[in-house]
């Protein structure tokens, strides 16, 4: 927990570390800015200066507590009002009407998770048509372990490509691993739980909790999608524009848990995962970009992975990916905390 990890947090104490470093970057993107804005420049280079308290540091205290009173006044507790509703990306919020706004173009954002539903399409045509597209369910069954090579460039690396390895076993296992200069940087889920170690992890050993955890849970499940449909206990369908294509999108909905958003292509293949987490300062997503699809033993994987989250980005080319290759059990397990640089 955060009070256990980290000095001198105030207002956000015992939340788990990554539900922290979510709300970490709620304020990031709220204020259209790099962690630095508020904390200590040295902080980078020096972890122990991100406890320094400065003056920004402590007028972002003063705005949560502001933004908690007005949730807990007007909205019944709800965190309908977040860092986001006043900044939208600006350092100070904007008191004046801005008329190029008023009167431009609407920008439409595909990841939102209040949407139209469209009655006309259901959320099984959409998976039906997307595991044909992919295969066919007999294909995609005959399928029970995937090993992929490739490169890996994200913050943690300046974006310089590293190489990276996946293992895959079906139905839901899952490891990442990134060889960096610093030393092997692990991301694991075994089925129920998850991990993150390496020499830039927030700590040693990093349990993932919440929203992280349950997207660790979906991107293990879909290198084998047949029992997607089943990852929630309700979907919706709409419509979004990606870029300049229309997509479906289908929501899962499960009571009292953040929702994830699947965004299909024309052609019927997922582009698009997002997935929420709640956090103390707002609902924070992460977004998973699927592309260059190719076919491996008769189905398509895409080769191509980018994830965004409001504090860090990374992508991952695969150049290899064999199936039905025999993993070890112990890949899946629980990663040893990583030596620090």
């Amino acid at each position: 927990m955060t009070d256990e990890a980290f000095e001198n947090v105030v207002l956000l104490r015992g939340i788990p570390v990554d539900t922290f470093l979510e709300a970490m970057g709620m304020f990031a993107n709220a204020m259209g800015n790099d962690c630095t804005y508020c904390h200590a420049s040295s902080a980078p280079l020096d972890r122990s200066a991100f406890a320094v308290a400065t003056p920004r540091l402590q007028r972002a205290r003063q705005m949560i507590v502001m933004m908690n009173a007005i949730n807990k006044t007007y909205f019944g507790g709800e965190p309908r009002v977040t860092c986001f509703t006043c900044h939208s990306g600006n350092q100070s919020p904007r008191s004046d009407p801005n008329l190029a706004l008023q009167y431009s173009t609407p920008v439409e954002d595909p990841n939102v998770r209040d949407f139209p539903t469209d009655p006309t399409v259901s959320a099984d045509q959409v998976f039906d048509r997307y595991l044909q597209v992919l295969g066919g369910t007999e294909r995609l069954n005959g399928i029970s372990s995937f090993v992929a090579e490739g490169t890996y460039a994200g913050f943690d690396t300046s974006f310089a490509m590293v190489p990276v390895q996946i293992f895959a076993k079906a139905p839901d296992q899952h490891t990442t691993l990134v060889h960096m200069s610093g030393g092997d940087s692990v991301r694991t889920y075994d089925g129920r739980n998850g991990w993150m170690a390496g020499p830039f992890t927030p700590l040693p050993l990093l349990t993932l909790s919440a929203g992280n955890l349950d997207r660790a849970r979906l991107e293990a499940m879909l290198w084998f999608p047949s029992g997607i449909r089943q990852a929630f206990s309700e979907w919706r369908v709409g419509r979004a524009v990606l870029g300049d294509q229309e997509v479906m999108v289908v929501q899962g909905i499960d009571a009292g848990e953040p929702v994830v958003n699947l965004s299909f292509d024309e052609s019927g293949l997922l582009v698009r995962l997002v997935r929420w987490t709640q956090t103390p300062v707002g609902a924070v997503p992460t977004q998973i970009d699927y592309a260059d699809y190719r076919e491996v033993a008769g189905v398509q994987v895409p080769f191509r992975r980018t994830v965004t989250q409001t504090y860090m980005q990374m992508s991952i080319e695969l150049s290899e990916v064999q199936p039905n290759v025999e993993v070890d059990a112990a890949r899946f397990a629980k990663p040893a905390p990583a030596p620090r640089p």
